[in-house]
């Protein structure tokens, strides 16, 4: 302790330092805690990722509503809001039907300092002038902290208001207190796994999370997917290439991540220049808009991938016994001459059977023109400068699990027996299980990244492809995967994948507390934040599991899911007052929200207040406050006993 001392006392000069750094500390305590946003299964959504970040999950229309009820009429409130949420293109719009806009600044320069004053309220001076642009700081500062009547500082207020317009900084003003109120509208955001596939738009995602202010992710199973295709996993190459092209969303790998498909697209288009390649069709709502030409070569960029993938994935179980998958070795279970395939001893019809590069005397051996495709994806996906920025941030912000604030976060499950008991599972010699387990998988899926010798972690490395599909993992939380059926098998029966019990238990408010404290929560004031599993709403199925102690928050924010769900998404947030849960109607399009001021629609289904307002205090800051408030104070009494000597 000494030495710590010695070394806080560099910071905290003096009995005068010291005792002001516990004021301050002591009096950020008793704020009322900051508001967190939950998200999960984003799915590469970024218009409506945006425009979530952009609205504060509803707090900021709610903050604009509170002040300008009376005074504004309702597409006045609209298009301030929108202006908040979009500010230069908003701009652009509001000049082009204005021929004199001071007068328009004015008024609305004022209003944007009260929205910015309601959403600060509960922050410290200190920390809103450090979210401010820099360059307007100073003014937003003094613009926010008009004290009383004062008509002296009014006319100072007013002055500056003047001078912004008359220098042709309004624009520019305007930008910045906007992104200051954004700013302030969230304090915290959890991202409870699943950034990737389905939608365009994951590299715009992540670039959006990198400049996020403070944040957490909890990996899902198509982040692991990518984080293994970073590491030079080949079969989860090969999976994000397939789910790629079944989605129409190659410019994700193209443009997103500068990732050559064109030797691909070339080999699929000649092997498979006779096949109509029906079941490969992109699943697309807007899959019109392409000529038959295009959409047969993205239909035969699938099936090419597709047989590529069951190739890696049979050689990777072969090798890897212990994974127990025999049961997703198909490719030597088929007669082609049959034109069938023989799962668990019963035979069942193939809807396709020409496989042009599959050997049957040999099924999962790449042709060397396959081999010199993956090897050509796997160097591109390894030395993507972008992607590796990207999972590089995944690594370092995320993690399979988070304890935040008496909640749990994870995006898939925890593996249950039967009787409702943690499953042990085997992992490179070791069994584990519940929050030992979850631990162990983060620490082998940070050596599969990072490892510098490849070859020595090259178990790692395969074990990023059993955590996004293998039976026992707890981010899939699936007995298999039917890729193969689903693609191949008319017969629905063989589609179905069962859940991990977990999912038999969620509404067991017993097996939620033993979960909680097996992760050390407390379980009367915790809840589960679980992802993973959409929510079928229009089926009358709620999110709310076992009394609300487990929360589901995976509602189809995908369009590819709305069709299931019924809804797009869920968004929670916990503020100093509880939680709220928000359903979330699907969000048009950006270009509407700019011109029309639609907002996305919500429909709030929880609301959890707590009698006393949660404080600092409360939270895991607050922890930390107070352990830095009792060092601070053997500081001073090591001061005022003279065991230290104060600095000038």
């Amino acid at each position: 302790m000494d030495k710590y001392l010695n070394q806080l006392s560099k910071t905290y000069k003096n009995i005068q330092e010291v005792s002001e750094e516990i004021i301050n500390l002591q009096a950020i305590l008793n704020l009322p805690k900051g508001t967190e946003l939950f998200m999960s299964d984003i799915h590469g959504e970024d218009e409506a990722f945006s425009h979530i970040l952009n609205n504060g999950s509803g707090i900021i229309k709610s903050k604009i509503e509170d002040i300008y009820t009376k005074t504004l009429t309702e597409q006045e409130r609209k298009d301030l809001a929108t202006l908040i949420y979009y500010p230069e293109e908003k701009l652009n719009l509001i000049k082009k039907s204005r021929d004199n806009m001071n007068e328009w600044y004015k008024i609305t320069l004022y209003k944007l300092i009260e929205v910015t004053k309601a959403v600060s309220s509960k922050y410290t001076r200190s920390k809103v002038r450090k979210a401010m642009t820099k360059g307007f700081d100073y003014i937003i500062d003094e613009l926010l902290h008009l004290q009383g009547d004062d008509i002296n500082k009014e006319q100072y207020y007013n002055q500056i208001i003047d001078s912004i317009i008359d220098l042709n900084r309004a624009d520019n003003f305007i930008i910045a207190i906007s992104e200051l109120i954004k700013r302030m509208a969230i304090d915290h955001l959890h991202i409870v796994g699943d950034i990737y596939d389905r939608g365009p738009g994951a590299p715009t995602i992540m670039d959006k999370l990198i400049n996020f202010h403070s944040l957490d992710i909890e990996w899902g199973n198509h982040d692991i997917l990518w984080m293994g295709a970073a590491s030079g996993n080949e079969a989860c190459i090969a999976t994000v290439v397939r789910i790629c092209s079944r989605y129409d969303n190659l410019s994700t790998l193209e443009d997103g991540y500068g990732i050559n498909i064109r030797p691909l697209s070339v080999f699929a288009t000649e092997t498979y220049k006779d096949d109509k390649c029906e079941n490969f069709i992109p699943r697309n709502k807007e899959v019109s808009k392409y000529s038959n030409t295009d959409k047969m070569i993205l239909a035969k960029i699938q099936k090419a991938m597709s047989v590529i993938q069951f190739k890696i994935e049979g050689n990777l179980i072969k090798k890897h016994p212990e994974y127990k998958m025999k049961d997703r070795l198909l490719l030597d279970k088929m007669d082609l001459e049959k034109g069938t395939v023989k799962i668990n001893n019963i035979e069942y019809k193939l809807n396709d059977t020409n496989f042009p590069t599959i050997n049957p005397k040999n099924p999962y051996k790449l042709t060397k023109e396959e081999e010199e495709i993956i090897e050509r994806l796997k160097n591109s996906f390894m030395h993507s400068e972008k992607l590796n920025r990207h999972i590089n941030f995944l690594y370092a912000k995320g993690h399979i699990y988070q304890n935040f604030n008496s909640n749990l976060l994870f995006h898939g499950c925890i593996p249950l027996t039967e009787k409702g008991e943690f499953e042990e599972i085997e992992i490179l010699g070791k069994k584990l299980k519940g929050k030992e387990l979850l631990d162990y998988i983060e620490q082998i899926a940070n050596k599969a990244y990072f490892a510098e010798n490849k070859e020595e972690n090259q178990d790692s490395i395969d074990l990023m492809w059993y955590f996004w599909c293998g039976p026992k993992s707890p981010l899939f939380g699936k007995d298999k995967a039917a890729t193969f059926e689903r693609y191949f098998i008319d017969d629905k029966a063989t589609h179905k994948e069962n859940k991990n019990p977990y999912y038999t238990f969620i509404n067991d408010e017993n097996i939620c507390n033993k979960i909680l404290e097996n992760f050390g929560l407390d379980i009367e004031e915790g809840h589960i934040i679980n992802g993973h599993v959409p929510v079928k709403a229009k089926d009358g199925e709620s999110p709310l599991k076992a009394n609300g102690k487990m929360i589901v928050i995976d509602g189809g924010f995908a369009k590819a899911y709305q069709s299931t769900t019924g809804i797009a998404g869920y968004t929670l947030t916990y503020n100093s007052h509880g939680l709220v849960l928000a359903m979330n109607e699907p969000f048009e399009s950006k270009s509407k929200a700019i011109e029309e001021g639609l907002d996305i629609k919500t429909q709030t289904i929880l609301k959890e207040n707590i009698v006393n307002r949660k404080r600092v205090a409360d939270t895991d800051i607050g922890k930390k406050l107070k352990e830095e408030i009792e060092d601070l104070k053997q500081l001073l009494s090591a001061y005022r006993e003279g065991n230290l000597k104060e600095k000038i």
